[in-house]
């Protein structure tokens, strides 16, 4: 089956709004990011400006990244993204996501990836969505198991070849998320 998969230009869901990341969206994203407890788990330290400037260029390349904005305060709360759409597998990746501490704990993850997953679900041709997250990132992997995922393996990613880092791959089917969405 072919796999058509379209990245959005805008989501929101009850409290929160996702739109692509714009050149001018750089200063209240490193504000969001500043914080170096947002990445104690996480081998790329962006709350260091260099590192920072390095993750915002990747995005603005890929054009595919979404800001995460409060609908309700307008503050910008993080980012993620969808990539790696692969027609074989039939499969999106989401990922990259970041949130500010004040959003952890509740369900504000679970709220996004629900956005995300209904999104990438309404594509006839994707049955999987992976999430690849850092082996080194226990807090990340004890959020992504919370909404459902199920650990599938580890592999060797990076943003460069010549810097790959060891990850953990999660991943949800169409037929688990309609399950989760039922209980």
């Amino acid at each position: 089956m072919a796999v058509f998969f379209k990245q959005p230009d805008q989501l929101t869901s009850e409290r929160f709004m996702l739109r692509v990341v714009q050149q001018d969206d750089f200063d209240a994203l490193y504000a969001a990011a500043s914080d170096p407890l947002i990445w104690e788990y996480h081998p790329s330290k962006r709350h260091q400006k260099k590192i920072f400037i390095d993750f915002f260029d990747a995005m603005m390349s890929d054009g595919c990244a979404l800001l995460i904005l409060d609908r309700q305060t307008q503050e910008v709360i993080g980012t993620t993204r969808f990539y790696d759409v692969s027609e074989e597998a039939c499969s999106v990746a989401i990922g990259y996501t970041f949130l500010t501490r004040a959003y952890w704990g509740g369900t504000a993850n679970q709220e996004i990836k629900a956005v995300l997953l209904n999104y990438a679900f309404g594509f006839s041709g994707i049955e999987r969505v992976i999430f690849h997250i850092a082996a080194s990132n226990i807090r990340s992997q004890k959020a992504i198991e919370k909404i459902g995922a199920l650990y599938s393996h580890q592999e060797w990613r990076g943003f460069s070849p010549a810097t790959p880092i060891e990850h953990c791959v999660y991943y949800l089917t169409r037929n688990i998320n309609e399950i989760l969405k039922s209980n």
